[in-house]
């Protein structure tokens, strides 16, 4: 897949998936925008990373839930590459793991804002940006299994990915008409600092293992790998779906009982 000469943003391009995908769309030769929030140096460092490799990169550390600073994020990759075509929704904050009569809505706001409001602010900041026809833009949210699967302890989380499986989904009929696909990706575990736990606890680690059907837990780069797919023009007939890759977790429900 040849992205040469195209502008991706990435949001939470520091670390995780977002690392991953930033670094595979440098790779395959698109001009790079990507945010952290709080790492400069991780972002400086995935530059440093893709400019080694012949591409071109910049990081600003961005609240992707703050209007004004997806604006300013907009505003310098496209001063700098020329327009943005490729968005990847990749930042993120975890569940909390509080219950919800224990909730502050603070921290419930909290998630809430990065992790749907960061996306419809991008994804409207890319679209207002763009021509009638929509010049191929392509747009991958990165949801969770957790969009259908709750947990208890999650009301924040799995309320943002829920409304970002809708989002992705109401996106893709407005914006069909202008051919800009939007389609989402959901994630089961994957080995990122999300799931820091079990990276540090092998016992932790191979009990969540266990119970995946396919043993193991995924990689940030089998993420990247289907995301550069539904961001290029092979999957242009591809527009509203949210495509799971978990090892067949999900599939797990009801079982047993």
């Amino acid at each position: 897949m040849d992205f040469s000469g195209l502008t991706a943003v990435v949001t939470g391009g520091a670390s995780g998936i977002g690392k991953a995908c930033a670094l595979a769309l440098g790779k395959a030769g698109a001009n790079v925008a990507l945010t952290s929030y709080s790492q400069a140096a991780a972002g400086d460092a995935v530059v440093a990373a893709i400019e080694a490799g012949g591409g071109k990169a910049l990081a600003l550390q961005t609240d992707v839930g703050r209007e004004s600073d997806v604006d300013a994020l907009f505003d310098a990759a496209e001063a700098r590459f020329g327009r943005v075509t490729l968005l990847v929704n990749s930042a993120g904050l975890n569940m909390s793991g509080t219950l919800l009569q224990d909730m502050p809505l603070a921290k419930f706001d909290a998630v809430l804002r990065t992790d749907l409001y960061g996306p419809f602010l991008t994804c409207r900041r890319l679209v207002r940006a763009l021509p009638e026809d929509g010049a191929g833009a392509r747009i991958v949210n990165i949801s969770s299994i957790h969009e259908k699967a709750p947990r208890p302890g999650a009301v924040d989380y799995d309320s943002a990915k829920g409304g970002l499986s809708q989002l992705t989904a109401t996106l893709a009929l407005e914006l069909a008409p202008r051919q800009i696909a939007v389609n989402g990706v959901a994630p089961g575990m994957i080995l990122t600092p999300m799931n820091q736990s079990a990276l540090d606890n092998p016992d932790e680690r191979r009990r969540k293992e266990a119970a995946i059907p396919w043993r193991r837990a995924g990689t940030p780069e089998e993420v990247a790998t289907l995301v550069l797919f539904l961001l290029s023009q092979q999957a242009a007939y591809i527009t509203g779906t949210t495509v799971t890759i978990d090892g067949a977790l999900s599939l797990t429900v009801a079982q047993g009982a």
